[in-house]
């Protein structure tokens, strides 16, 4: 049996409602950006994408711009995939409330044109053996010379001391940081969000784990279950790995 995905709580409970917030740019604004690294990474315009852990859809609406005909957005939050359907407007993405672990019972083997699992989601899975069990499912549903494009934070470095406190946003009304807390096989995340309410601040605050995946073992792991890698990049602090299923 699957191992439960703390990081599913984590955002259901804390992390959905502030996530776009995060990023402090509107979500077209950050669909342009996304739309240029795909661009940059030899994603041109097919029928059938898949935005795995799609969130409030910055990468589907990037994919709808590129020109693809239909995308299908995956994600476990119910909260960030209505988001993402007023994010896209009449862009032609279907949304679909489930783990992107189970993208084979949502698409038939060999008939995308690109899968992306972009942002931070990779790190997100609850054990580091499904790693290669999510490759596989993406090389199975990817149609001979098809595109997979994967973004990650490469958490294998360990911060000292008060470099593990991360500022992520601060507004008039609400400021943001995670504290960083290193394990052997996972960074555990204490995000910490206070909100003004009227003259005082409330905390809100949740944790869960991410795995720490080095860019070298994840270039491995794609390797083996078949993937051919053409491009590698860092952006924004991500790893970026694009690769091809072998004709």
């Amino acid at each position: 049996m699957q191992p439960r995905n703390r990081a599913t709580d984590h955002y259901e409970h804390l992390l959905a409602e502030h996530y776009s917030w995060m990023f402090g740019v509107s979500a077209q604004a950050k669909a342009a950006e996304q739309r240029e690294l795909l661009l940059r990474l030899d994603v041109v315009r097919g029928e059938l994408a898949v935005d795995l852990g799609a969130g409030s859809g910055f990468q589907s609406m990037a994919l709808a711009d590129i020109g693809f005909t239909r995308i299908l957005a995956i994600d476990t939050s119910a909260r960030l995939l209505e988001e993402l359907r007023r994010n896209c407007g009449d862009r032609a993405v279907e949304t679909i409330h489930h783990d992107m672990m189970n993208v084979s019972q949502h698409v038939a083997p060999g008939t995308a044109d690109v899968v992306v699992c972009m942002g931070d989601t990779l790190p997100h899975l609850p054990a580091r053996e499904l790693v290669r069990q999510l490759f596989s499912e993406v090389l199975r549903v990817l149609r001979p010379g098809g595109r997979f494009v994967l973004t990650f934070r490469d958490l294998s470095v360990e911060l000292h001391g008060v470099d593990r406190f991360i500022p992520v946003r601060s507004a008039a009304d609400k400021i943001m940081t995670c504290f960083l807390e290193y394990g052997r096989e996972a960074v555990t995340v204490h995000d910490l969000i206070h909100v003004r309410e009227g003259d005082s601040w409330k905390l809100l605050k949740s944790s869960y784990p991410k795995l720490r995946l080095a860019t070298e073992e994840v270039r491995q792991n794609l390797q083996d279950v078949g993937f051919e890698i053409y491009a590698q990049q860092v952006a924004r602090g991500m790893s970026v790995l694009a690769m091809r299923r072998r004709p």
